[in-house]
């Protein structure tokens, strides 16, 4: 579990992190989420954060916030390379860096932010929106789901446990495995080669700069993924996939191979917290009516086994992924990446979950903190 002390916070970021009722200056007493939740004042502190939040996105804010984190977490030693893609665990574990692009195209950052690793699940997330754009939301919530599975984000058990006649639950969603490759099926095009153009392209629109695979990763997960295509073959015998699932599997797990730094990462996560318009490029990436539900389903199942505990601390939609990468949106405010191999038991960044909300405690990123609206007389 991660609780946050405010002993050694500025006095800005520890009276909103005392506002929000969370003890501590990011040291980790144990690793998981959970956020200790203090008292709450009877004058409503949230809200006086709340209207605060709005007023005060200044350059000097944003950048102490994110040198604050930084200077907090660039120590903690917990957590450890995602080792079961021999690649991953060959990363440099002391990779530490964070970026914040506004909706308005400002961008700042702190620590290492050239240095790219392999995006992971993260890309389930701009894969989903693909498929938005091509068909609608409603394909994808027909077709695939919209609920959290409570399992792995492997899990074949969730696969029989979402055909409701076989006794099911009917949860699925894209941003577990099964789900995810049934999205890559998705994808229009006519041939393995226009499918990928059409992903990578809609990647590289996002992060405003053409983005490519590290070939490394995707031979050493393409080597070790038999996991992966029992998944797709099931989907397929299940209906989600309609053909050619040893091809979905492959595109995706290429996908997942996309390399990226910390800014291509806020890059895309601000592009969503700008209604998909990308603010530094201005290029509009996706139709800003099929924003809400990405952001939804990243709200509900971005961090795996601990996606509830994670937006009950910090209320950021947010993807991870076992590369070291999380992006977090804050919708109309900005987009926040931080990229650190280390990895907890859930598959989640250590320092990349204690760097997000640390910034956002500071920012007021959480959209469910808002002020009152007085009553008319």
């Amino acid at each position: 579990m991660i609780s946050f002390d405010t002993s050694s916070a500025s006095p800005s970021a520890k009276s909103t992190r005392n506002r929000h009722g969370l003890m501590g200056s990011l040291r980790i007493a144990t690793i998981s989420l959970m956020v200790v939740i203090g008292s709450t004042a009877m004058t409503s502190p949230v809200m006086a954060r709340a209207a605060q939040s709005q007023a005060d996105l200044s350059d000097a804010a944003i950048q102490t916030a994110l040198n604050n984190a930084y200077a907090q977490v660039r120590d903690v030693k917990e957590g450890k390379n995602a080792d079961y893609i021999p690649a991953l665990a060959k990363v440099d574990s002391k990779i530490f860096g964070i970026a914040l692009v506004t909706a308005d195209g400002r961008v700042f950052t702190v620590g290492d932010i050239k240095s790219e690793v392999s995006i992971q699940s993260i890309s389930k997330v701009f894969t989903m929106a693909l498929v938005m754009e091509q068909q609608s939301p409603k394909a994808v919530r027909e077709r695939i789901g919209a609920d959290a599975t409570g399992m792995r984000f492997n899990s074949i058990v969730s696969i029989e446990q979402s055909q409701k006649a076989l006794g099911g639950l009917g949860e699925m969603n894209p941003l577990v495995n099964p789900g995810a490759i049934t999205a890559t099926s998705m994808v229009a095009g006519n041939s393995r080669d226009e499918i990928w153009k059409s992903i990578l392209n809609f990647y590289s629109d996002f992060a405003g700069r053409p983005l490519s695979v590290d070939q490394e990763v995707f031979k050493s997960e393409a080597d070790t993924n038999q996991r992966n295509q029992a998944i797709g073959a099931l989907m397929y015998a299940y209906g989600f996939i309609k053909n050619d699932w040893p091809r979905a599997v492959d595109i995706y797990t290429e996908q997942c191979a996309v390399s990226a730094n910390a800014l291509d990462l806020a890059t895309m996560a601000a592009t969503l917290a700008n209604a998909g318009l990308n603010p530094v490029t201005g290029k509009q990436v996706m139709k800003p009516a099929n924003v809400p539900e990405v952001l939804a389903i990243m709200a509900t199942a971005g961090l795996y086994d601990d996606s509830g505990k994670w937006l009950f601390s910090t209320g950021l939609p947010a993807k991870s992924g076992v590369g070291g990468g999380l992006i977090a949106v804050s919708p109309g405010r900005f987009g926040i990446a931080v990229i650190a191999p280390p990895l907890d038991d859930a598959g989640n960044s250590v320092k990349a979950q204690l760097a997000i909300a640390a910034v956002s405690n500071a920012l007021g990123g959480n959209p469910y903190e808002v002020a009152a609206v007085a009553k008319k007389r």
